[in-house]
């Protein structure tokens, strides 16, 4: 558990390791979950996941997830707009565009709520992000320098509204996912 706000309904962020042949009963999800696949294969009856895929399962989606090899993935609950429709799954890295020296980017998502998008950094590339609404960051891979913190494969960073994301990565580059403008919206489900 990174995050949670609220009681057995929470707004959380998670991570979730599927050991294999892991399953889950069916079920609907309410206020919707978004999740990225870590490492191994996620499975539901939609397809299946493999790493590097990000998911979105809006409020009123039912599936019934499993992973036969075994995965662990970042799942956020109950973090969408209530009248969100839009279930997609997407390869993190297709789509890629260079924005800066060294750096690379897909956007994955974009309402009138939030922006999620996905980075590649090279050795020594600088990323610098600010947006309204707060940041949320989590290393997928490599590593990086965030106001002083270091920053590794599985590091999670919130930062509030009104607070920049400056970092350099490591010598081994960095991959990350990031959502912005969410924060505004945290409450706990109701």
């Amino acid at each position: 558990m990174l995050d949670r706000i609220g009681g057995e309904v929470a707004r959380a962020t998670t991570i979730v390791r599927f050991a294999p042949g892991h399953s889950f009963s069916a079920h609907t999800h309410g206020g919707g979950e978004e999740f990225v696949v870590l490492d191994g294969i996620f499975q539901d009856e939609h397809g299946d996941y493999p790493t590097g895929t990000y998911v979105r399962n809006p409020p009123t989606s039912r599936h019934t997830p499993r992973s036969d090899a075994g995965c662990t993935i970042l799942v956020k609950l109950w973090q969408f707009d209530p009248a969100d429709r839009d279930q997609f799954s997407k390869n993190m890295a297709e789509g890629l565009l260079s924005v800066e020296d060294g750096v690379r980017s897909a956007e994955l998502h974009r309402d009138a709520r939030e922006v999620v998008t996905y980075f590649e950094l090279d050795p020594g590339a600088a990323l610098q992000v600010e947006a309204p609404g707060g940041i949320e960051v989590f290393v997928l891979s490599g590593s990086l320098m965030e106001s002083g913190d270091d920053l590794r494969q599985g590091s999670w960073l919130r930062l509030p509204e009104g607070q920049p994301f400056a970092a350099e990565a490591g010598q081994g580059g960095a991959k990350l996912w990031m959502k912005t403008g969410h924060l505004r919206f945290v409450a706990a489900p109701s």
